[in-house]
């Protein structure tokens, strides 16, 4: 699961710092903090950092960014448990601090700092954090966390598949715990003493901000360590861990199911284009928009591409890709029992941009993306086709319990009990792309509907807006709203208006009282600022934006939000979680 950052869309660099010396430097607020005793934490380096720019360690070629303030560079080690091993790094403004701390997430397995987060964070002028989860220790990238190697393809190869087969964290329970919450927490806690100890105060607010596994990491902060955060941001939250991943492997089964389920190039597009030309403008944009405001509204069915007579492939779908087309939107399902263990993807997401990390860049793999997972359950006999459990047969109906029993209560963050968080006075802020090919974006929306069923008093249910005022959806919106973005892919990027600044809002809600809603989202052209293509705003859920009718379709002031119709949401069954 891909990390982007909290502003969304923005495209940051990678930095980093060598800093050079000839002779001993004289002690410095921040080179003192090198001897601060903290528990089970080790401070490996604090060093200031006033030259404007930082090159990310290890990065080739170098990535530079320009521009920095002056920071205090904070690097330590912690270690909860023995097997522990969890880097952190706190980025300290030397002047210009407004007061705050930021936690920041990163994406997939992460295994590495995240500097585009922390950079972005002192810009803004908070002391900021970000942590590896402690699975670098065991050689993990944000893709990769065990694997039975590149097997020399290509695509594998580009983005970081290890040559020889992984194990990731099997064996290791403490480093599971570490990177499914532990490591979030302690980084937060840690990351709030030294920023103490540097300014002689502490931040007067706590947020956290983090998308995909970053989201992952917000709700497990609101659910477990309710008083670390006073606002959590929240993007395409991959919450609910192991059946998220479970929906990876049926992708990509389904993709090479027969030699004629596989999607060929272009045929995203063409899928797309055939689901923008049914559905587009129906849903509360505009006939002119190049995606969907509310997916749910379309049901554009794929045999609509099946080639007949005279047409072949690419330029149409075999009955097979038909299928796998089928189930791509149908779901993850137990197919003895026929229940939904994840939802399936929104129409309108279909794209050929590996980039996307969507079906196109999925089923090109050697084995299904982030399967790494599995190793941690099955170990290295998950990558060996004789065995009896592997990523190619994995059985939805007898293997699912085995992975949950291990691993459901340490990863997934499925509790919609926020109470503490709510009484804490903190505040939760969700957002989702309706275009994500990787997290399908029902995923976000049934946590919500989960959090107002509870604050009901209904449990798990789909839950009705329609109508008058509804009573627990105003009582979660008192502390937790959601904004699904149109258009928008994993955290960023997409064909709709796809940048947005989600934590000034956040903020404003937690120190002014003032809840957002609408958040202005803009889409930039070939998503390169400065030159704004359209500007959409992004409504509160339930609500959606209408166009009125008269002005231009780009500027955001001629949509309205409105009460949107009680729309499907397809739910996993309850003992798969929200």
């Amino acid at each position: 699961m891909r990390h982007r950052p909290y502003l969304v869309g923005a495209a940051m660099g990678l930095f980093a710092y060598v800093a050079l010396a000839s002779s001993p430097a004289m002690a410095t607020p921040c080179s003192n903090l090198q001897s601060l005793q903290l528990v089970h934490t080790t401070i490996t380096s604090a060093t200031d950092n006033i030259s404007g720019s930082f090159t990310v360690p290890g990065s080739n070629p170098p990535s530079t960014i320009n521009g920095l303030p002056a920071f205090c560079r904070v690097t330590a080690t912690l270690t909860p448990s023995s097997d522990s091993s969890i880097k952190i790094e706190v980025w300290l403004p030397e002047s210009g601090w407004n007061g705050r701390f930021l936690g920041t997430g990163g994406g997939g397995f992460q295994g590495v700092i995240t500097y585009g987060e922390l950079a972005a964070g002192i810009q803004a002028g908070f002391a900021s954090t970000n942590s590896d989860l402690g699975t670098g220790s065991s050689g993990c990238s944000p893709l990769f966390c065990g694997s039975d190697g590149n097997m020399g393809n290509p695509l594998a190869i580009a983005f970081g598949d290890p040559a020889a087969p992984s194990t990731g964290l099997f064996g290791h329970p403490e480093r599971i715990k570490d990177f499914g919450f532990r490591a979030i927490h302690l980084m937060t806690v840690r990351g709030k003493e030294i920023a103490g100890a540097f300014y002689g105060q502490h931040a007067h607010k706590a947020y956290f901000a983090g998308c995909s596994t970053g989201g992952q990491n917000a709700l497990m902060e609101a659910q477990r360590f309710p008083d670390d955060y006073d606002g959590i941001l929240a993007g395409a939250a991959a919450f609910n861990r192991t059946h998220l991943h479970m929906a990876g492997l049926a992708i990509w089964q389904a993709t090479h199911a027969t030699p004629g389920s596989f999607i060929q190039t272009g045929q995203m597009t063409l899928i797309n284009q055939a689901v923008l030309a049914q559905c587009v403008g129906r849903d509360g944009g505009a006939s002119t928009d190049q995606f969907l405001t509310d997916p749910r509204d379309c049901h554009f069915d794929p045999k609509a591409l099946l080639c007949t007579a005279g047409k072949a492939p690419p330029a149409c779908l075999t009955s097979d890709q038909v299928t796998t087309m089928q189930k791509y939107y149908g779901g993850t399902i137990d197919p003895v029992t026929g229940q939904v263990i994840n939802p399936g993807s929104e129409r309108g997401n279909e794209t050929d941009n590996l980039q996307a990390l969507g079906l196109a860049f999925a089923e090109r793999l050697p084995e299904p993306a982030f399967d790494g997972l599995f190793y941690w359950v099955f170990g290295p006999s998950f990558g060996y086709p004789a065995s009896s459990v592997n990523f190619a047969n994995f059985d939805f109906h007898r293997d699912v319990d085995k992975v949950d029993d291990q691993l459901a209560a340490v990863l997934n963050a499925n509790s919609t009990d926020l109470s503490d968080f709510r009484q804490h006075g903190g505040k939760l802020l969700m957002y989702h792309g309706w275009a994500d090919p990787l997290i399908p974006s029902p995923s976000s929306i049934n946590y919500f509907n989960a959090l107002v069923a509870n604050d009901g008093g209904h449990g798990f249910q789909q839950v009705s807006f329609g109508g008058n005022s509804n009573g627990s959806l105003a009582r979660t919106q008192s502390y937790a709203r959601l904004f699904m973005v149109p258009g928008m892919y994993h955290c960023s990027g997409g064909p709709g208006p796809n940048v947005f600044d989600a934590l000034t809002p956040l903020t404003t809600w937690v120190e002014g009282g003032v809840a957002p809603e609408t958040i202005v989202a803009t889409k930039f052209v070939n998503d390169t600022p400065p030159a704004v293509s359209m500007t959409r705003p992004l409504c509160v859920f339930p609500k959606v934006a209408k166009y009125n009718g008269s002005g231009s379709t780009s500027i955001a002031a001629n949509f309205t939000c409105v009460t949107d119709e009680n729309d499907f949401n397809q739910m996993p069954a309850p003992k798969f979680g929200p």
